[in-house]
Protein backbone atom coordinates (compact mmCIF):
# COMPACT_ATOMS: atom_id res chain seq x y z
CA UNK A 1 0.00 0.00 0.00
CA UNK A 2 1.07 3.60 -0.56
CA UNK A 3 0.74 6.26 2.12
CA UNK A 4 -0.28 9.89 1.95
CA UNK A 5 3.39 10.83 2.21
CA UNK A 6 4.31 8.77 -0.82
CA UNK A 7 6.28 5.75 0.41
CA UNK A 8 5.14 2.16 0.08
CA UNK A 9 4.36 -0.33 2.85
CA UNK A 10 4.69 -3.87 1.52
CA UNK A 11 3.61 -6.70 3.78
CA UNK A 12 6.19 -9.48 3.94
CA UNK A 13 4.55 -11.76 6.49
CA UNK A 14 1.03 -12.97 7.07
CA UNK A 15 0.89 -11.84 10.70
CA UNK A 16 3.97 -9.69 11.15
CA UNK A 17 6.33 -7.58 9.12
CA UNK A 18 6.40 -5.03 6.34
CA UNK A 19 9.07 -3.55 4.09
CA UNK A 20 9.15 0.23 3.81
CA UNK A 21 10.06 1.35 0.29
CA UNK A 22 10.76 4.92 -0.81
CA UNK A 23 12.13 6.44 2.39
CA UNK A 24 15.74 7.61 2.71
CA UNK A 25 16.57 7.34 6.39
CA UNK A 26 19.70 9.44 5.97
CA UNK A 27 17.55 12.48 5.10
CA UNK A 28 15.76 14.79 7.50
CA UNK A 29 12.36 13.12 7.72
CA UNK A 30 9.20 15.19 7.74
CA UNK A 31 7.17 14.70 10.95
CA UNK A 32 4.28 13.36 8.83
CA UNK A 33 6.53 10.60 7.51
CA UNK A 34 7.64 9.70 11.04
CA UNK A 35 3.99 9.56 12.13
CA UNK A 36 3.14 7.19 9.28
CA UNK A 37 6.18 5.01 9.98
CA UNK A 38 5.11 4.77 13.62
CA UNK A 39 1.57 3.83 12.55
CA UNK A 40 3.02 1.14 10.30
CA UNK A 41 5.14 -0.12 13.20
CA UNK A 42 2.07 -0.43 15.42
CA UNK A 43 0.24 -2.27 12.66
CA UNK A 44 3.00 -4.60 11.42
CA UNK A 45 5.23 -4.73 14.55
CA UNK A 46 8.45 -5.07 12.53
CA UNK A 47 9.60 -2.86 9.64
CA UNK A 48 12.45 -3.55 7.23
CA UNK A 49 14.30 -0.74 5.45
CA UNK A 50 16.59 -2.17 2.77
CA UNK A 51 19.92 -0.76 1.63
CA UNK A 52 19.96 2.38 3.76
CA UNK A 53 23.75 2.45 4.32
CA UNK A 54 23.49 4.54 7.48
CA UNK A 55 26.43 5.27 9.74
CA UNK A 56 26.21 5.28 13.54
CA UNK A 57 25.09 8.91 13.63
CA UNK A 58 22.33 8.21 11.12
CA UNK A 59 21.04 5.24 13.09
CA UNK A 60 21.02 7.28 16.29
CA UNK A 61 19.21 10.12 14.57
CA UNK A 62 16.54 7.83 13.13
CA UNK A 63 15.94 5.92 16.39
CA UNK A 64 15.62 9.18 18.33
CA UNK A 65 12.64 10.18 16.18
CA UNK A 66 10.60 7.65 18.19
CA UNK A 67 11.62 8.80 21.67
CA UNK A 68 14.50 9.18 24.09
CA UNK A 69 17.26 6.62 23.66
CA UNK A 70 18.50 4.18 26.24
CA UNK A 71 22.14 3.53 26.90
CA UNK A 72 23.53 0.58 24.97
CA UNK A 73 22.84 -1.95 27.75
CA UNK A 74 22.50 -2.06 31.55
CA UNK A 75 25.71 -4.09 32.01
CA UNK A 76 27.45 -4.71 28.66
CA UNK A 77 29.85 -2.13 27.16
CA UNK A 78 28.79 -0.03 24.19
CA UNK A 79 30.59 0.61 20.93
CA UNK A 80 33.68 2.72 21.70
CA UNK A 81 32.70 6.37 21.87
CA UNK A 82 29.01 5.59 21.25
CA UNK A 83 27.25 5.12 24.61
CA UNK A 84 23.86 4.42 22.99
CA UNK A 85 25.01 1.72 20.56
CA UNK A 86 25.38 -1.96 21.43
CA UNK A 87 27.60 -4.07 19.16
CA UNK A 88 25.93 -7.38 18.27
CA UNK A 89 29.08 -9.21 17.25
CA UNK A 90 28.79 -12.91 16.44
CA UNK A 91 32.48 -13.06 15.57
CA UNK A 92 33.33 -12.94 19.27
CA UNK A 93 31.39 -16.10 20.10
CA UNK A 94 28.66 -14.02 21.76
CA UNK A 95 25.39 -15.03 20.15
CA UNK A 96 21.85 -14.50 21.46
CA UNK A 97 20.76 -17.91 20.25
CA UNK A 98 17.43 -17.89 22.11
CA UNK A 99 14.04 -16.21 21.89
CA UNK A 100 13.82 -13.01 23.91
CA UNK A 101 12.47 -9.48 24.14
CA UNK A 102 15.22 -6.93 24.68
CA UNK A 103 16.20 -6.18 28.29
CA UNK A 104 13.01 -7.40 29.99
CA UNK A 105 14.98 -8.01 33.17
CA UNK A 106 14.62 -4.28 34.01
CA UNK A 107 11.37 -2.57 35.00
CA UNK A 108 11.14 -0.37 31.89
CA UNK A 109 12.35 -2.37 28.88
CA UNK A 110 12.85 -0.57 25.55
CA UNK A 111 9.83 0.57 23.55
CA UNK A 112 11.47 -0.23 20.23
CA UNK A 113 14.74 -1.57 18.89
CA UNK A 114 16.68 -0.77 15.73
CA UNK A 115 19.18 -3.20 14.26
CA UNK A 116 21.55 -2.15 11.46
CA UNK A 117 23.57 -4.67 9.49
CA UNK A 118 27.25 -3.90 8.98
CA UNK A 119 28.82 -7.30 8.28
CA UNK A 120 26.61 -10.24 7.34
CA UNK A 121 27.58 -13.83 6.47
CA UNK A 122 26.90 -15.16 2.95
CA UNK A 123 24.47 -17.66 4.44
CA UNK A 124 22.59 -17.93 7.72
CA UNK A 125 22.71 -15.15 10.27
CA UNK A 126 19.05 -14.20 9.81
CA UNK A 127 16.95 -12.58 12.53
CA UNK A 128 13.58 -14.08 13.42
CA UNK A 129 10.90 -11.79 14.90
CA UNK A 130 7.71 -13.16 16.44
CA UNK A 131 4.30 -11.56 17.01
CA UNK A 132 3.39 -12.09 20.66
CA UNK A 133 -0.11 -10.62 20.16
CA UNK A 134 -0.83 -13.32 17.59
CA UNK A 135 0.39 -15.85 20.13
CA UNK A 136 -2.01 -14.54 22.77
CA UNK A 137 -4.91 -14.66 20.32
CA UNK A 138 -4.05 -18.28 19.48
CA UNK A 139 -4.27 -19.44 23.08
CA UNK A 140 -7.26 -21.64 23.90
CA UNK A 141 -9.64 -19.81 26.22
CA UNK A 142 -8.62 -21.70 29.41
CA UNK A 143 -4.93 -20.94 28.78
CA UNK A 144 -5.72 -17.31 27.97
CA UNK A 145 -7.67 -16.91 31.21
CA UNK A 146 -4.77 -18.44 33.12
CA UNK A 147 -2.16 -16.25 31.41
CA UNK A 148 -4.17 -13.12 32.20
CA UNK A 149 -3.65 -13.73 35.92
CA UNK A 150 0.04 -14.65 35.95
CA UNK A 151 3.21 -12.68 36.60
CA UNK A 152 6.68 -13.82 35.59
CA UNK A 153 10.04 -12.95 37.09
CA UNK A 154 12.60 -11.94 34.45
CA UNK A 155 16.33 -11.97 35.20
CA UNK A 156 19.67 -11.58 33.45
CA UNK A 157 21.24 -14.11 35.81
CA UNK A 158 20.58 -17.52 34.36
CA UNK A 159 22.49 -20.06 32.30
CA UNK A 160 21.06 -19.70 28.80
CA UNK A 161 24.23 -20.91 27.08
CA UNK A 162 27.61 -22.29 28.04
CA UNK A 163 30.40 -19.90 26.96
CA UNK A 164 32.20 -21.22 23.88
CA UNK A 165 35.52 -19.50 24.55
CA UNK A 166 37.30 -17.15 26.95
CA UNK A 167 35.89 -14.05 25.27
CA UNK A 168 32.36 -15.38 25.58
CA UNK A 169 33.01 -16.30 29.21
CA UNK A 170 34.16 -12.74 29.89
CA UNK A 171 31.05 -11.40 28.18
CA UNK A 172 28.91 -13.65 30.36
CA UNK A 173 30.67 -12.32 33.47
CA UNK A 174 30.03 -8.76 32.34
CA UNK A 175 26.39 -9.52 31.49
CA UNK A 176 25.62 -10.59 35.07
CA UNK A 177 27.98 -8.11 36.77
CA UNK A 178 24.86 -6.45 38.15
CA UNK A 179 21.95 -8.79 38.73
CA UNK A 180 18.40 -7.79 37.93
CA UNK A 181 15.09 -9.44 38.74
CA UNK A 182 11.82 -7.85 37.70
CA UNK A 183 8.20 -9.01 37.86
CA UNK A 184 6.22 -8.41 34.67
CA UNK A 185 2.67 -9.44 33.74
CA UNK A 186 2.64 -12.52 31.51
CA UNK A 187 0.03 -10.67 29.44
CA UNK A 188 1.02 -7.09 28.65
CA UNK A 189 -1.42 -4.48 27.38
CA UNK A 190 0.21 -2.45 24.62
CA UNK A 191 0.22 1.21 25.73
CA UNK A 192 -0.65 2.59 22.27
CA UNK A 193 -2.89 -0.03 20.64
CA UNK A 194 -4.45 -1.78 23.64
CA UNK A 195 -3.51 -5.16 22.16
CA UNK A 196 -2.70 -7.97 24.55
CA UNK A 197 0.49 -9.92 24.02
CA UNK A 198 2.45 -12.63 25.81
CA UNK A 199 5.30 -10.80 27.51
CA UNK A 200 7.71 -13.63 28.28
CA UNK A 201 10.79 -14.83 26.35
CA UNK A 202 14.18 -16.08 27.47
CA UNK A 203 14.64 -13.77 30.45
CA UNK A 204 11.36 -14.97 32.01
CA UNK A 205 12.50 -17.73 34.33
CA UNK A 206 9.80 -18.30 36.94
CA UNK A 207 6.09 -17.69 37.52
CA UNK A 208 5.26 -15.93 40.77
CA UNK A 209 3.58 -18.30 43.20
CA UNK A 210 4.84 -21.44 41.42
CA UNK A 211 7.92 -23.58 41.82
CA UNK A 212 10.68 -23.95 39.23
CA UNK A 213 9.26 -27.10 37.63
CA UNK A 214 5.72 -25.74 37.22
CA UNK A 215 7.11 -22.42 36.02
CA UNK A 216 9.20 -24.06 33.31
CA UNK A 217 6.27 -26.14 32.12
CA UNK A 218 3.88 -23.20 31.88
CA UNK A 219 6.40 -20.89 30.25
CA UNK A 220 7.24 -23.60 27.72
CA UNK A 221 3.55 -23.97 26.81
CA UNK A 222 3.02 -20.23 26.40
CA UNK A 223 6.29 -19.81 24.50
CA UNK A 224 5.29 -22.54 22.04
CA UNK A 225 2.47 -20.27 20.84
CA UNK A 226 4.85 -17.34 20.32
CA UNK A 227 7.15 -19.42 18.12
CA UNK A 228 4.51 -20.95 15.86
CA UNK A 229 5.68 -20.50 12.25
CA UNK A 230 2.67 -18.37 11.33
CA UNK A 231 3.71 -15.80 13.96
CA UNK A 232 7.29 -15.43 12.71
CA UNK A 233 9.03 -13.11 10.27
CA UNK A 234 12.48 -14.14 9.02
CA UNK A 235 14.76 -11.24 8.04
CA UNK A 236 17.60 -12.21 5.70
CA UNK A 237 20.16 -9.44 6.04
CA UNK A 238 22.12 -7.63 3.38
CA UNK A 239 24.69 -4.98 4.36
CA UNK A 240 23.11 -1.60 5.05
CA UNK A 241 19.66 -2.87 6.04
CA UNK A 242 17.89 -1.49 9.08
CA UNK A 243 15.08 -3.18 10.99
CA UNK A 244 12.80 -1.40 13.46
CA UNK A 245 10.63 -3.56 15.71
CA UNK A 246 8.19 -2.94 18.55
CA UNK A 247 9.85 -4.45 21.60
CA UNK A 248 6.59 -4.29 23.57
CA UNK A 249 4.80 -6.94 21.53
CA UNK A 250 7.47 -9.03 19.80
CA UNK A 251 10.25 -11.48 20.54
CA UNK A 252 13.30 -12.12 18.39
CA UNK A 253 15.96 -14.75 17.87
CA UNK A 254 19.25 -14.91 15.95
CA UNK A 255 19.96 -18.54 15.01
CA UNK A 256 23.59 -19.58 15.41
CA UNK A 257 23.78 -21.15 11.95
CA UNK A 258 26.73 -19.42 10.27
CA UNK A 259 29.71 -21.26 11.71
CA UNK A 260 32.78 -19.11 12.35
CA UNK A 261 31.81 -16.46 9.80
CA UNK A 262 31.70 -12.81 10.97
CA UNK A 263 28.40 -11.08 11.65
CA UNK A 264 28.12 -7.57 13.07
CA UNK A 265 25.01 -5.51 13.73
CA UNK A 266 24.59 -2.33 15.75
CA UNK A 267 21.60 -2.00 18.06
CA UNK A 268 20.01 1.24 19.27
CA UNK A 269 16.96 1.10 21.53
CA UNK A 270 14.24 3.61 22.36
CA UNK A 271 13.27 4.03 26.01
CA UNK A 272 9.97 2.50 27.09
CA UNK A 273 7.57 2.55 30.00
CA UNK A 274 6.78 -0.06 32.62
CA UNK A 275 4.58 -2.88 31.27
CA UNK A 276 1.00 -2.96 32.52
CA UNK A 277 -1.18 -6.04 32.96
CA UNK A 278 -4.86 -6.32 32.16
CA UNK A 279 -5.76 -5.29 35.72
CA UNK A 280 -3.82 -2.03 35.33
CA UNK A 281 -0.94 -3.09 37.61
CA UNK A 282 2.56 -2.06 36.52
CA UNK A 283 5.74 -4.11 36.62
CA UNK A 284 7.97 -3.87 39.67
CA UNK A 285 11.68 -4.23 40.28
CA UNK A 286 12.67 -6.98 42.71
CA UNK A 287 16.48 -6.79 42.53
CA UNK A 288 18.90 -4.39 40.89
CA UNK A 289 16.92 -1.16 41.17
CA UNK A 290 15.30 0.89 38.43
CA UNK A 291 18.31 0.85 36.04
CA UNK A 292 18.21 4.64 35.81
CA UNK A 293 21.76 4.62 34.41
CA UNK A 294 20.45 2.64 31.44
CA UNK A 295 17.07 4.10 30.55
CA UNK A 296 15.43 7.48 31.12
CA UNK A 297 12.01 7.54 32.71
CA UNK A 298 9.14 7.65 30.24
CA UNK A 299 5.97 9.39 31.38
Amino acid sequence: MSTSTGFDIRRIGGRIGAEIVGVDLSADLDPAIVTEINAALLDHKALVFRGQQLDDAGQLRFASLFGALTAAHPTVPSVDGQPNILPVDGDEGIRANHWHTDVTFVRTPPKASTLRSIVVPPYGGNTLIANSAGAYQDLPEPLRELADKLWAVHTNDYDYAAPKNDKAAEHRKQFVSRKYRTAHPVVRVHPETGERGLFIGGFAQTIEGLGPSESRDLLRIFQSYVTRPENILRVAWTPGDLVLFDNRITQHYAPDDYGDLPRLLHRVTVAGDAPVGIDGTSSRAIEGGDAGHYTPAVA
